[in-house]
């Protein structure tokens, strides 16, 4: 896992990170750009004594730190950027370009910008923001291509932007007399010896789509995450978050966007968000093992896998929908194509495909295209095949993600996939939350008054029912009609009175059910049906308090297209660290701030249509010269294999039952241990069970099983033996219900 963290005191003098003596400061150029390695210490700064990083505030004892004076705190593993006052360290596997760092003269070294990830910016353009954002311009920072988190330095002013999506997001805490920020939790918790906080957690599990039940908060106590498309701005130690993207509150029509022109807008954005990834530096992998030699029915590429070694170059999915086949047709028919470390050009993308053995019938049009798309001459295709042991729920045991999230259960069987990848592996994640449009958003388009919009995703969906086709358009036009007249008052005490009155636990769903589901401001999600009735209560107060404050839009569509999409990104984020290959990079380009802000300019009567997706990503294509597409592509694709999470869940039954014996979540009041065992005996036997629901509390209870088993810390240099979040174990006691 690679993070940032830093903190920002009140005093100048309160702490000891990157001190230097006399501070001196020579052989920097003016405007010099500086990428931190083993060419010496940042902006060409010449330090007397080594710098190292932590805090002294002996002479501050009203601080908390003062107990401990005379201390030195840093990250384990901790790459130091700058220094004091307000120093900020890199932690983790951080690859040389992806971080960048600027000043802006050699007489003042405390104006200065790093950037830290895949950032498209020249250094000269990072030059320019570091000037306007020194007079308190901010939003042009996020507007390169890439995935990146900026941090601005300008006197005792600190600037941390996080992203529009929320791959990208920025936590922080007080500390010691200050605020301490990261781009992980888990540090911050560590910092300060946090707590659980199951409120949040009942909180996940019981809407996770909806950001007034989960606020600012995280599963630590005192950690708290800044909204998406915010930014964090401390002041000595003061702090404040304030938004960077300007975004209409009142619900009133806004002027229709030429579709065209937003069409095409995306498609700028998203070949720049390919070129961003295609134009840096190669890496070659770290070779955990030795090639062994031939194997009998393994070739050089499944020895690689088998080994845990990604291969150098460029890679993408290629699953036979039409983001991921996207995405690798850009790549290979970029200019500058993927390359090796060792050939520059000339070399075929590699585009992976899994296959999965153990349930291979419902597949079979997407692997056709798969197949059809790869005959590309600028594609090299590989096929990862895999059975029982490739199942949902296979492998129980992994790393400590930052937090929570449903991927656990299925990271074995995508990291096998990804083992077979590239160093830098392009995902279509994120597509069908950036450019589909949701549910919700028809209840937007009856408040503008466009009526006839209607009439097509209408239709689409009387065509997905069966037999009931003549009731589906009167009732969805009724549901989308009591949305647009709902305020989101109401909408958020009728959502907490159905939690209070308890969340019933719902089967599969058709499309005209998730559709009539999701026109609400706020619904109980898939596992709500297994919590406590003081769990749901307290969840509900959540979103009582929630509904004295105004969300950023009061439009429902698009207040509820950015808490799904804010939610995916989170589940991303888990994905990238449950998944981890050594020296691999996932990229998920549809995440990026300028394709989102691109797909945010889509008039909503061109989202609502039915294929709007796969006719943005078609014109996209063929700007870039592919226009011979298979038959299908571009087919909406269905649910997760159902199959093949039952039979995993048949498979782990035993294991899973050995979980749930006496679970951590029964333990913090938020389930009946009993309850969820039958439940998974229910999915195993095939019965009707919101499967998604016992995936997250599943993963929800591994992750309890991890953070409490692990024995380390993120900090190093403190008095004490060792300073870990949850130093308690799980809180049994309620004051909230009480």
């Amino acid at each position: 896992m690679r993070w940032l963290v830093g903190w920002s005191s009140i005093a100048a003098s309160f702490g000891t990170a990157g001190r230097v003596s006399g501070q001196g400061v020579s052989g920097s150029a003016y405007g010099s750009s500086h990428r931190p390695g083993a060419d010496g210490p940042p902006y060409g700064t010449a330090y007397a004594d080594p710098p190292h990083g932590g805090i002294a505030d002996a002479a501050h004892p009203d601080d908390p730190a003062a107990q401990d004076a005379e201390r030195t705190v840093q990250p384990v593993g901790a790459q130091l950027l700058w220094g004091d006052p307000d120093p900020l360290w890199a932690v983790g596997d951080w690859r040389p370009d992806e971080i960048r760092t600027v000043t802006a003269d050699p007489a003042d070294p405390f104006t200065r910008l790093a950037v830290l990830g895949c950032c498209g910016a020249t250094d000269a353009e990072l030059r320019r923001a570091l000037y306007a954002a020194r007079g308190g311009a901010l939003r042009h920072l996020t507007q390169w291509s890439g995935s990146y988190t900026a941090v601005v330095q300008a006197g005792r002013r600190i600037t941390v932007l996080g992203d529009l999506a929320g791959a990208r997001p920025v936590f922080y805490t007080p500390w010691a007399g200050g605020t301490a920020y990261a781009t992980a939790a888990l540090p911050l918790a560590d910092l300060i010896e946090a707590q659980l906080d199951i409120g949040h957690l009942a909180a996940l599990l019981a809407c996770p789509d909806s950001p007034e039940a989960l606020g600012d908060g995280t599963p630590y106590v005192g950690v708290r995450r800044i909204p998406p498309g915010h930014t964090l701005i401390l002041r000595e130690g003061s702090r404040e978050i304030t938004g960077y993207e300007s975004v209409a509150s009142l619900a009133v029509a806004a002027p229709e966007a030429d579709p065209e022109r937003a069409v095409e807008g995306v498609r700028e954005a998203l070949v720049d968000a390919v070129r961003a990834r295609l134009t840096a530096p190669r890496h070659a992998p770290d070779t955990l093992l030795p090639d062994p030699g031939p194997v009998p029915g393994m070739g050089p590429a499944d020895r690689r896998a088998a080994r845990g070694a990604p291969a150098p170059g460029v890679g993408a999915d290629l699953s036979g929908g039409s983001a991921s086949a996207t995405l690798a047709l850009l790549a290979a028919g970029l200019p500058g194509s993927p390359g090796t470390v060792l050939r520059q050009s000339g070399e075929r993308l590699l585009a992976v495909t899994f296959n999965d053995l153990a349930t291979p019938q419902g597949r079979e049009g997407e692997l056709e295209r798969a197949h059809a798309i790869a005959a590309d001459p600028r594609l090299h295709h590989v096929v990862v095949a895999a059975a029982e042991e490739a199942l949902p729920y296979a492998e129980l045991d992994g790393p400590l993600t930052d937090e929570p999230g449903p991927s656990l259960v299925f990271a074995a069987r995508e990291r096998r996939r990804l083992a077979a990848g590239s160093a830098d592996h392009f995902t279509g994640h994120g597509a069908r939350q950036v450019l589909d449009a949701h549910p919700a958003r028809l209840a937007d388009l009856l408040m503008d008054r466009r009526r006839r919009h209607l009439l097509r995703p209408v239709a689409a969906l009387a065509r997905s029912a069966a037999g009931e086709s003549l009731f589906v358009p009167l009732t969805v036009y009724s549901a989308a009609r009591r949305l647009a007249r709902t305020p989101y008052r109401a909408g958020m005490e009728a959502a907490a009175a159905r939690l209070r009155d308890g969340a019933p636990s719902a089967g599969a769903l058709t499309p005209v059910d998730a559709s009539l589901a999701a026109l609400t401001w706020s619904r109980p999600g898939p596992a709500a049906g297994w919590l406590t009735g003081e769990a749901l209560a307290e969840v509900a107060i959540r979103l009582t308090a929630a509904a004295g404050r105004p969300p950023l839009s009061l439009r429902p569509g698009e207040a509820r297209a950015r808490a799904v999409l804010a939610r995916h990104a989170a589940d991303h984020r888990v994905f990238e660290q449950a998944v981890e290959v050594r020296s691999q990079r996932l990229h998920a380009p549809f995440l990026d701030n300028q394709v989102v802000r691109a797909a945010r300019a889509l008039p909503e009567s061109l989202r609502v249509q039915p294929g709007a997706r796969a006719t943005i990503l078609r014109s996209v294509l063929s700007s870039a010269g592919v226009r011979q597409l298979p038959p299908g592509w571009g087919v909406t694709a269905h649910a997760p294999n159902e199959t093949a999470t039952r039979l995993g869940l048949h498979a782990a039954l035993p294991d899973l039952l050995a979980l749930f014996a006496t679970p951590l979540l029964a333990d913090a009041g938020l389930i009946e241990a009993r309850v969820v065992r039958q439940a998974l005996l229910d999915a195993a036997d095939g019965r009707p069970v919101p499967l998604d629901g016992l995936a997250e509390l599943v993963s929800m209870e591994l992750w309890l099983h991890r953070l409490l088993a692990r024995r380390g810390t993120c900090w190093t240099g403190t008095t004490a033996p060792r300073r870990r979040a949850v130093p308690t174990g799980i809180p049994h006691c309620r004051p909230a219900l009480s």
